[in-house]
């Protein structure tokens, strides 16, 4: 059966219904869609919204029972609640349990599931990840559910979040393929990696599946070009050496010698977005906080994406995706240290293990 959207399968009929969980119907029920009032009357905007998300409440905006598959994600939430307050898509965690899980599958700011990294809003154009003005993001990613599928959003700002729109579009169905793999998000960071010591994008996974993308972050720390560390792929029993090895940083996001440009001459780092590669976010300078008594200068911040979809990374007992902090010089080749934060995007077959504890609200704010 084929359950996935594709363009070459939109003229199959499958037998699927399709529903949407909003703010107006937050049950998805058929027929049942907005018959909250406004004041121009029944039926006329009533709920667009979740209205009010209170200071370390953590609110579920999504319960479905299954078969089914989640096809698409639209989102969005305040850029800050005040000036003291100015990272809602580092405060806001986004959580995700199939088939009455008790652990999530998908645990992660909500902005870095959706490619926003550093608290920052801007513009993402990839295939599974789309954020449009003005943070409004959407995922593609297909999330099959055999019996159940539960999205909950904390906050863990200091302030209530006044409206959180949502609207999650899925089918439902009489039975999924029985090897059909969920869906698996996990976000970590290391504020000072280890010199020497690969950074961990991923570790613990156990079973069959797929990995099927990254999106990084990195505040340089230190001078000259940072991006010569391999990512690494330990597949299924790998030890000291990995099955798979790149060959640099901007080489594994599609780039090549350094990103760089050189209009009139002058050598240039270029952003460029891709449906499945892309560095979508530069900035040396914070643009949430307005404060006059402070300097917004911050280090180098870069995000970029990479999604294996026509090469997804299979595995069938265990993985490991690490990459080095290795970057060059006049000197040549050095150990770097840095701050770096990603987003690991896979399925697999049910069970999965737990994830490792999840940082704390400061211990996610960027520098």
């Amino acid at each position: 059966m084929d359950f996935l959207s594709s363009m070459s399968s939109l003229p199959l009929v499958n037998g699927g219904r399709s529903r949407a969980v909003t703010g107006e119907n937050p049950k998805g029920e058929k027929g049942a869609g907005g018959k909250e009032a406004s004041n121009l009357g029944p039926s006329r905007k009533g709920r667009p919204c979740y209205p009010l998300v209170k200071a370390g409440e953590t609110v579920t905006l999504c319960d479905i029972e299954g078969p089914g598959v989640i096809q698409h994600i639209w989102m969005t939430a305040p850029g800050k609640t005040n000036d003291q307050n100015p990272f809602v898509l580092r405060d806001l965690i986004l959580r995700i349990y199939w088939d009455g899980e008790e652990i999530p599958s998908v645990e992660c700011p909500l902005g870095d599931f959706f490619c926003l990294g550093f608290g920052q809003g801007y513009h993402v154009n990839s295939l599974p990840i789309a954020v449009n003005p003005n943070r409004g993001m959407n995922c593609y990613f297909a999330m099959p559910f055999h019996k159940s599928a539960r999205v909950t959003v904390e906050n863990q700002n200091e302030l209530d979040i006044t409206a959180l729109f949502y609207q999650f579009d899925y089918t439902l169905y009489d039975e999924l393929p029985k090897n059909t793999a969920t869906f698996h998000a996990q976000w970590r960071r290391q504020n000072l990696t280890e010199k020497g010591k690969d950074y961990v994008i991923l570790d613990g996974v156990e079973g069959q599946g797929q990995y099927v993308g990254t999106f990084l972050c990195l505040s340089a720390l230190e001078r000259y070009w940072w991006g010569e560390g391999e990512v690494k792929f330990y597949l299924d029993g790998d030890k000291d050496y990995p099955t798979i090895c790149g060959t640099g940083t901007e080489d594994y996001f599609g780039g090549a010698w350094s990103f760089a440009s050189y209009p009139e001459g002058k050598c240039v780092e270029t952003t460029y977005q891709t449906p499945f590669l892309g560095y979508p976010y530069y900035s040396v300078k914070d643009g949430t906080v307005e404060n006059p008594y402070h300097d917004d200068s911050c280090p180098p911040m870069r995000s970029f994406y990479r999604f294996h979809i026509m090469d997804p990374i299979r595995f069938s007992q265990n993985l490991k995706v690490t990459i080095q902090q290795i970057g060059v010089s006049h000197r040549g080749l050095f150990e770097r240290q840095d701050d770096v934060s990603t987003v690991a995007y896979w399925y697999q077959l049910e069970p999965h293990k737990a994830f490792p504890p999840f940082p704390d609200r400061f211990s996610r704010w960027p520098r």
